[in-house]
């Protein structure tokens, strides 16, 4: 009895978060911020460009805290700094099929790009990985939000996340919060916009994100959130 309601205290205070690196998609990152905040995501963490595409959000990102980093080594300081495991979901040698909830405390969930997968650095940086397992023979993978959310689900279902209130046949939205800075764009504190200042100033034409790629606006915005 001891042991289990010590595993219920310990669950008491799991945290789920999305690490969103290289999604190609302009519309999957508002529909992965839907599914975050149906699924209790405690954080949605940006890393590279802070602002974002909201479509398919339908208001949802108003009630999802948004974070910022500007390299994966810094996002994977932060998430360990909250003794939070980083999990990538990718169909890969060693992965754990996610409906056998191998889940041991607070997770970050790391998804691959929609069409090459997660890259090497994405890779370097995930303690385990989990898969989906398919039963059909008609496609060879999932859409990375459908992919999210399934896997989202299976996390709050393990952490005993409650249940929200139902109204008829749907669920009671929060009130809406009161909107903190510009809409679609994490904010920043001011030592993290002074570093970017210094990153911009070194690269004469624009910062260089991780793969060395010309962070330009127009070209960084591409590469993190533009179409296939």
């Amino acid at each position: 009895m001891a042991k289990e309601k010590e595993e219920e205290e310990e669950k008491a205070a799991v945290e789920c978060f999305v690490v969103v690196h290289n999604i190609a998609k302009r519309h999957n990152v508002g529909t992965m911020a839907r599914s975050a905040t149906a699924f209790g995501v405690s954080e949605l963490i940006l890393v590279g460009r802070r602002d974002f595409n909201a479509f398919g959000s339908h208001g949802s990102t108003s009630h999802l805290r948004f974070r910022h980093f500007h390299s994966l080594n810094d996002a994977r300081l932060y998430l360990k700094e909250k003794d939070c495991d980083i999990c990538g979901v990718e169909i890969a040698d060693g992965a754990s099929p996610v409906n056998q909830h191998p889940f041991r405390k607070s997770t970050a969930f790391l998804l691959g790009n929609e069409g090459t997968g997660l890259s090497a650095k994405e890779c370097e940086i995930c303690d385990f990985f989990v898969y989906i397992p398919q039963y059909g023979c008609g496609t060879a993978s999932l859409n990375v939000t459908v992919a999210a959310s399934i896997v989202l689900h299976h996390f709050g279902v393990w952490a005993g996340f409650p249940e929200r209130t139902r109204d008829g046949n749907k669920f009671v939205v929060a009130e809406r919060p009161v909107k903190q800075g510009r809409r679609n764009y994490c904010a920043e504190e001011a030592e993290s916009v002074m570093e970017e200042r210094r990153i911009r100033r070194e690269n004469a034409h624009g910062f260089l994100d991780e793969s060395g790629t010309d962070g330009s606006p127009s070209n960084m915005l591409d590469t993190l959130f533009g179409g296939s």
